[in-house]
């Protein structure tokens, strides 16, 4: 199965009353995120990339395809940062086990780096963005190789399944140390055990030649995910329990204006480093003034909020975007003005176990309230947020952020 695209809040969406196949011509590549090459896929996500640890970062990746074989595949990815001057890369392959449920059985390698405090849903990995604006201004990594088997399971095409064993050893690029029963480490292995799910049951498919593409994202979507990391089993240092929820819901409405809500939840036990508990992914580089902060605005993120302020072992956010109907002056000039509220609220047991790093907690609600002005030129318009309520900043500049938006239209 190809991976599909999410239907952002901004773009009306499309419904239809039943999965539609069509035959005629395959999708375009830069909605699949594959370019097939014979009898292999290429994945468009590894050709470039830019951060600050890494700079410029340059790759190659992909899968083989059906033209190969149908019950197996053999992929990976190669890349190198023009600035710390390594090499990343990934290696493995899947096995088909049940072609009605579309079920996968799957073992890779991975050699890369990773941002400190981010749960990634596993289920969610397989809905392709062309375009993660967020990761250009990160900062805070930490280096990762894992182990990994994996099992993905189709319950329903709406209802995705996966289940994950892995081992990681863990490196630090940044000059952080966590102190568990009297002991420092700053570097170290953990083996976990991760289940995920994904209900989207408003979701419609477009059936291919290359495969099923989800094409209309329906609202109400929910992902949750528990992991377990266990001490003692391959060298592992750590027990600890992570979960997480999310709930993405849509409101679409006759005059063409919508609303889109998305909560989610986070929640560590035990004794879980930094590397793996939570920020609300802050997007805000740490320079002095508003035009040294320009830069492009995420997708989830909070605009205000700076690279390493906070962290916390429970988490809760919330994002509200509502889109009014978009303006139009011509055919090829149709702008659209959208209202943002963003609110998290954490905390952070043990704070003093985690050295190197200075940052906050979050016991009070963070706010942030502003708009975004899209699709002006190629794509690309401009967002304002401004940063309120407890975590209010004394320098009334260092509350603001202004910066450019690009959303595609493909």
């Amino acid at each position: 199965m190809l991976p599909g695209v999410s239907v952002l809040a901004q773009q009306p969406a499309i419904q239809t009353e039943k999965d539609t196949t069509v035959t005629e011509k395959k999708a375009s590549p830069f909605k699949t995120g594959f370019y097939a090459i014979g009898f292999f896929d290429v994945d468009f996500r590894y050709f470039i990339k830019y951060n600050n640890y890494e700079g410029i970062r340059l790759g190659f990746g992909g899968v083989t395809n059906d033209k190969l074989s149908e019950h197996f595949k053999v992929g990976g990815y190669l890349a190198r940062g023009f600035k710390d001057k390594d090499f990343k890369f990934s290696i493995g392959g899947s096995v088909r086990v049940n072609q009605a449920y579309n079920t996968w059985l799957n073992g890779y390698y991975y050699d890369d780096i990773r941002e400190i405090g981010t749960l990634n849903f596993l289920t969610d990995n397989r809905v392709y963005s062309v375009f993660e604006p967020r990761l250009v201004n990160v900062t805070q990594f930490y280096k990762y190789r894992t182990i990994l088997a994996n099992i993905q399971h189709e319950f329903t095409p709406k209802f995705l399944s996966e289940f994950r064993l892995g081992h990681t050893k863990v490196n630090q690029i940044e000059d952080y140390a966590f102190v568990n029963d009297g002991i420092t480490y700053r570097a170290y292995e953990l083996s976990e055990v991760t289940a995920s799910v994904r209900i989207s049951p408003k979701t419609n498919f477009l059936t291919t030649e290359d495969g099923r593409i989800e094409y209309f994202d329906g609202f109400p979507k929910i992902s949750a995910q528990v992991t377990q990391g266990i001490k003692g089993i391959g060298n592992s240092d750590f027990n600890y329990t992570l979960f997480g929820l999310k709930l993405d819901y849509y409101i679409k409405r006759t005059d063409l204006s919508s609303t889109n809500i998305l909560l989610e939840g986070n929640y560590a036990l035990g004794d879980a480093p930094l590397t793996h508990l939570f920020h609300a992914y802050p997007n805000s580089p740490t320079k002095d003034e508003i035009l040294q902060r320009f830069s492009v605005a995420g997708r989830r993120s909070f605009e205000t909020m700076y690279f390493g302020e906070f962290f916390s072992d429970k988490l809760a956010t919330l994002h509200v975007k509502h889109s009014l109907r978009r303006f139009y002056f011509s055919s090829r000039f149709k702008p659209e003005l959208v209202f943002i509220t963003r609110h998290a609220i954490g905390s952070l047991t043990d704070r003093e176990r985690h050295n190197g790093i200075p940052f906050n907690t979050l016991e009070e609600v963070y706010s942030e309230s502003g708009f975004e002005l899209n699709k002006l030129i190629f794509g690309f318009g401009l967002s304002f947020a401004y940063r309120y309520g407890f975590y209010n900043l004394p320098e009334f500049e260092d509350n603001i952020s202004f910066k450019f938006t690009f959303y595609l239209n493909l």
